[in-house]
């Protein structure tokens, strides 16, 4: 699976592996653009720090994004003044504005080439039964006073619309090598970013914390969790707080073709649009149809994407393909800051609900204001300890109801199966001496087994034949057909004992 940003990974990606113990003021786990963002910050401001990366720098999450810098996140500030009132919409708002221009600034300071260029952004629907909800979503942006937006009537892209919104002056940018620009600033100064390094535990130890990996220990003041998801259960029970959604992405080469503008829809499935220049080329990058992480995949959600882009553009050459996944935290705010009151030194940066370039950068100055001890006039409205349980008891019950099922339920439905049965191309859960084996047979009858249960919380896992990858429906951990890790929380193979 490779993204339209993979051939860019490589480039000036040599960071050195950790092999020997080492004393900080603040660790960094994760080298994705949050993490690298937040090293900018902290090396800007003189602190002392380290990042170690798992595998290589921005090669997972953030090579995986569709890479819109915009402070338009579906349809939300109605539903965010609704919640908690106007003026926490509006912060929001501010918040995911200065993160744009913030990004600018950084790009123009430091002469990066990223491809970084303004674009409007639109929401809209398909649905006359929708548009009452995009006129109330215009309505708060004028309370709020947000002037770059307006409502649309329809939109000529080559699909039906019933009624949009246009966020005037957002941005888009190549992901990889604006994270490795960052990285290799940093790096050619401090030289302190660590490829290849596995975080094995964290321990709390006279007022500093030791990290411990498989290359050596890291001890540090702080500890920033950068992982996407965190990689430490309690005491911040994030695992209660959100889930993991997995979306498709196409590329698809459009020739002479122009393309402009940044779109997603507010109703199922998602359509996600927008276009990027490369080696001379016009390339439109189609995205979405989500399914919750872990849920059985049986639909082949690539080609209804190859369908729609066909439909728009039928001489159009189909590049490359992949999935992304993000964590969606239950009243769609990420959750940054403090990772729990009980550990006011370990920080978090997570539940980016799929809008992460704009996020990354609240972030790294959050995070860095709070280890400078300073105030951010953001920091309130993406607290990572809040909990408003009450106004998200719904979500709550879902994701315990599916963690039971998967923990519980599930394990109790398993049949006695020969591995002979197995069609090729597909993969089981089956029992094999009373024991429940994860078993994946290839197009060539070749035969692959884990361990089927999570190393997160033992919680039982599914086979997603699309992607060809066991996938946990409790916090969203996926496995390759090897047990290898793809995407946390789980930082431990799914070895057969």
């Amino acid at each position: 699976m490779k993204s339209i940003w993979d051939n860019d990974i490589n480039l000036n990606n040599k960071f050195k592996l950790l092999n020997k113990n080492i004393s900080t003021q603040v660790c960094i786990i994760g080298g994705g653009i949050t993490g690298i963002s937040i090293g900018y910050e902290l090396f800007k401001k003189n602190v002392d720090f380290v990042i170690l990366e798992k595998d290589k720098v921005c090669s997972k999450t953030t090579n995986f994004s569709s890479a819109k810098i915009t402070s338009q996140h579906g349809i939300i500030y109605h539903e965010l003044a609704k919640k908690y009132g106007t003026n926490f919409a509006k912060q929001y708002l501010e918040a995911n504005q200065h993160a744009i221009q913030n990004i600018k600034d950084i790009i123009d300071k430091e002469n990066i080439k990223c491809d970084f260029k303004y674009e409007d952004s639109y929401v809209f629907t398909q649905n006359v039964s929708d548009v009452e909800v995009i006129k109330s979503e215009y309505k708060t942006l004028n309370e709020i006073r947000f002037n770059d937006v307006e409502l649309l009537d329809g939109l000529d892209i080559g699909i039906n619309v019933c009624c949009a919104i246009k966020f005037k002056n957002q941005a888009s940018f190549n992901p990889v090598k604006y994270t490795l620009s960052l990285a290799n600033i940093i790096y050619n100064k401090l030289d302190n970013i660590y490829n290849n390094v596995c975080v094995n535990g964290i321990k709390e130890k006279d007022n500093h914390y030791i990290v411990y990996t498989d290359k050596g220990t890291v001890t540090a003041q702080y500890i920033v969790f950068a992982t996407h998801y965190p990689i430490k259960d309690i005491p911040g029970f994030y695992f209660l707080k959100m889930y993991q959604d997995t979306s498709y992405i196409i590329a698809i080469d459009i020739g002479d073709n122009s393309f402009g503008g940044m779109y997603i829809n507010y109703e199922d499935p998602t359509i996600s649009l927008r276009s990027l220049e490369q080696n001379n080329k016009t390339i439109l990058l189609v995205g979405g149809d989500n399914i919750k992480t872990g849920f059985a995949n049986t639909k082949d959600k690539y080609s209804k994407l190859e369908a729609l882009a066909k439909k728009l553009y039928p001489d159009g050459n189909i590049l490359c393909k992949w999935n992304t996944q993000d964590c969606i935290t239950l009243d769609k705010v990420p959750y940054i800051g403090r990772f729990s009151k009980y550990m006011p030194n370990v920080l978090v940066a997570t539940g980016f609900n799929k809008w992460g370039m704009t996020t990354s950068n609240i972030a790294a100055n959050i995070i860095t204001d709070i280890i400078l001890n300073k105030s951010n006039p953001y920091e309130k409205i993406f607290r990572a300890t809040r909990y408003k349980l009450a106004k998200n008891i719904k979500g709550v019950y879902y994701i315990a109801n599916q963690t039971v099922q998967s923990m519980i339920i599930n394990k109790l439905k398993i049949r006695k199966e020969n591995i002979e049965a197995i069609p090729n191309g597909v993969g089981k859960i089956i029992k094999v001496n009373n024991k429940k084996v994860g078993v994946y047979k290839d197009l060539n009858g070749e035969v692959y087994t884990v361990n089927p249960y999570c190393s997160h919380l033992k919680c039982l896992l599914t086979f997603n034949n699309l992607d060809k990858t066991w996938d946990c429906p409790c916090h969203g951990s996926r496995f390759d057909i090897y047990g290898k890790v793809i995407n946390s929380p789980a930082s431990k193979e799914l070895r057969i004992k």
